[in-house]
């Protein structure tokens, strides 16, 4: 695995429609700009980009951790993403983020029975992909359904992947939609 850089988002929400928001709401991302060392050219078997995802499950989600200050079992919400550039395939994104990155992400957040939200796409250098998240332990607590923007300026160029993971402290600011609480979910087959 090569990596040309890392970048680090944090978003921490203060007020949100007009109201104070305590605590406040805290999201962090961490994306790294890999080469693609399939691009230009199609090959049947993607195994190096599997043990890639799994190498970046562990280091991107220790890192959305500290970034976030917080110990691994405070996280609540998760979700991955990778925009790959216009000489690979989106099948390149896929075997980063599905095969092997979940186990090592959920270890490094102290666990997640959930299944991991994920997207993909593919880009040029400066494209923004939505992450979606969820709770991490139960889907369908639909306060944290959520989504974070992220973006690298210079990624991914031809031949290289952005992999994204994104970590939460907390569902969205001031929810009211009803529905599931992290309360009353019994937190057993990762849905309810």
């Amino acid at each position: 695995m090569e990596i040309r850089k890392i970048v680090t988002l944090m978003d921490e929400t203060l007020i949100e429609g007009g109201k104070k928001v305590y605590p406040p709401t805290r999201r962090a991302a961490v994306l790294a700009v890999i080469k693609n060392p399939y691009a230009g050219k199609y090959v049947e078997d993607l195994s190096e980009l599997m043990e890639t995802g799994e190498k970046l499950g562990t280091l991107l989600g220790e890192a959305c951790v500290k970034a976030l200050g917080i110990s691994p079992e405070k996280a609540e919400s998760y979700g991955k993403g990778a925009i790959v550039g216009a000489d690979g395939e989106l099948e390149h994104a896929a075997a980063i983020l599905h095969p092997k990155l979940g186990k090592p992400f959920r270890e490094a957040l102290g666990g997640g029975k959930s299944i991991i939200p994920s997207a993909k796409k593919m880009g040029t250098p400066g494209t923004e992909l939505d992450v979606p998240v969820h709770y991490k332990d139960a889907a369908f607590v639909r306060t944290h359904f959520d989504a974070m923007p992220v973006r690298c300026y210079d990624a991914p160029k031809s031949d290289e992947i952005v992999v994204a993971l994104v970590v939460t402290d907390s569902g969205r600011p001031h929810p009211r939609i009803g529905g599931l609480t992290i309360e009353e979910a019994e937190k057993k087959d990762g849905l309810r």
